[in-house]
C-alpha cells in the first residue's frame, strides 16, 4: 500500500506545470562497466528507500547527437528530458535507480545494453524483475533491439521517435510498451522510418497490435522529431514504468557477450 501511495504521489507531481527542483548533472555518479566493453554510464538512486527494499531500474539510451566516450554527453539537454523522471521521483519521495549509458557510432549493440544492466546489478540495490528500458531516436531503436535479444528480461519499454524491423516483434508482444512519436517527424518518419527495412513507431504499433499486443501509443500530430521533453513529462508515465514487473524468473545477463 505504501508503494501504491508513492506512485499516486508521482502522478500528482507530474500534473504540476514544473518540477519543484531540478537535479544537477553532478549528482549522477560516473561509472564504467567492469568488463572488456568498459561502457561508461551515469547513475543516481533517488531518496526514499526503506528497509533494504530492492528498487526499479530505468535505463535511458541516448540518440546519436550524444554519442561519445566522455561519460558526459549522454546527459545533454537534461538527458533529452529523461532526467525529469528523476525530478518527479525526488519530489514524490519515490526511490528508483536511473542510469544513462553512453555509446558511439549511432548504434546500441544489445550486448552493450546488457553489459550496463549486469554491472548495475552488482553496484545498486536493484529488483531484477523491474528493469525498464527507455530511449530516444537511435536509442529507441536500441530499446527494441535489446527487447528482441532478451524478450523475457525487461519489465517494460518506452521508446520515443524510433524505428525497428517488424521482423522479431512476435516474441516481445507480452512486454508492456508505451511508445511515443511525432506525427510530422522530420528525421525518423512515423510510418516509414528511413525508408528501409526499419519502420517508424506508428507502423510498429500497428504490427504489434495485429499480433495481439496492447502497447500504449502517444502520437503528437503536429510535432517533429524532438518530442522528448514533452513526452517524459507525461502525467502518469513514471508511475506506469515503475509499476511494471516480470512475472517469471528474472535474468542475470550472464551470457550477454554471446548475443
Amino acid at each position: 500500500m505504501k508503494f501504491l501511495a508513492k506512485l499516486f504521489s508521482i502522478l500528482l507531481v507530474s500534473l504540476v506545470s514544473a518540477p519543484c527542483f531540478a537535479v544537477e548533472e553532478s549528482a549522477l555518479g560516473k561509472y564504467w562497466t567492469e568488463d572488456a566493453l568498459r561502457v561508461p554510464y551515469r547513475a543516481i538512486v533517488t531518496p526514499g528507500r526503506e528497509n533494504g527494499e530492492l528498487l526499479p531500474l530505468v535505463i535511458f539510451l541516448h540518440g546519436d547527437w550524444q554519442d561519445g566516450t566522455d561519460n558526459e554527453s549522454q546527459l545533454g539537454g537534461y538527458g533529452n528530458g529523461s532526467m525529469q523522471l528523476i525530478d518527479q521521483a525526488i519530489s514524490a519521495d519515490v526511490p528508483f535507480v536511473y542510469i544513462a549509458p553512453e555509446t558511439t557510432d549511432a548504434y546500441w549493440p544489445a550486448a552493450r545494453v546488457a553489459s550496463v544492466v549486469r554491472d548495475a546489478f552488482a553496484r545498486f540495490p536493484i529488483d531484477k524483475r523491474r528493469v525498464i528500458l527507455t530511449g530516444i531516436s537511435d536509442g529507441a531503436t536500441g530499446v527494441w533491439d535489446a527487447l528482441k535479444t532478451w524478450p523475457a528480461c525487461f519489465a517494460a519499454a518506452v521508446p520515443m521517435s524510433g524505428m525497428t524491423e517488424t521482423s522479431g516483434l512476435a516474441p516481445i508482444t507480452s512486454v508492456p510498451q508505451w511508445i511515443f512519436h511525432g506525427g510530422k517527424d522530420n528525421d525518423t518518419d512515423v510510418e516509414t522510418g528511413y525508408g528501409g527495412a526499419m519502420v517508424g513507431s506508428r507502423a510498429v504499433v500497428r504490427a504489434l497490435r495485429a499480433m495481439g499486443a496492447r502497447p500504449i501509443y502517444t502520437e503528437y500530430p503536429e510535432e517533429e522529431h524532438v518530442i522528448w521533453h514533452r513526452a517524459y513529462a507525461t502525467p502518469g508515465l513514471l508511475g506506469w514504468m515503475l509499476n511494471q514487473r516480470l512475472r517469471d524468473k528474472p535474468c542475470d545477463f550472464a551470457d550477454y557477450t554471446k548475443r
